[in-house]
């Protein structure tokens, strides 16, 4: 099961992610990035489903890409997500998934941060040993 770790980055924060597989490994980070947005991901119900689909020049690249479309679906819907079905393909360059979600209730849901994008900076994802393991800086 993947695991995340999230550290400060000056005026960023990143995302550390540990995974047995690829999609293991984009479905944790996804998740760390909606524990950065809000203060309790819990609290997201998962009441609407998307797909999303994604083609990329490199496995890096697509990590990248995959979290600024959650990023950018957060901005444009007003929405949060919780639950992450990843497919990556076995050369890393592509990814089908549905998420689910629901629109932002300030109610209950409460923000934690508001992150603008994934960077490129300092970024690594690389097939360890014991698995996967990603560095990703988000821009806050």
């Amino acid at each position: 099961m993947g695991r995340v770790e999230v550290f400060e980055h000056t005026a960023d924060l990143g995302l550390r992610v540990f995974a047995d597989d690829l999609a293991d490994l984009f479905r944790s980070a996804a998740e760390g990035l909606f524990d950065v947005v809000t203060a309790d991901r819990s609290t997201i119900e998962t009441r609407a489903e998307e797909t999303v689909a994604l083609t990329s020049d490199s496995p890096e690249r697509l990590l990248v890409d995959w979290l600024n479309e959650l990023i950018f679906r957060v901005e444009t819907r007003h929405a949060l997500y919780g639950r992450f079905d990843v497919i990556v393909a076995p050369d890393g360059l592509s990814l089908t998934a549905a998420i689910a979600g629901e629109p932002i209730n300030p109610d209950r849901h409460e923000l934690d941060h508001e992150v603008k994008a994934a960077t490129y900076h300092g970024l690594i994802l690389e097939r360890r040993d014991d698995g996967w393991f990603a560095e990703v800086i988000v821009d806050i």
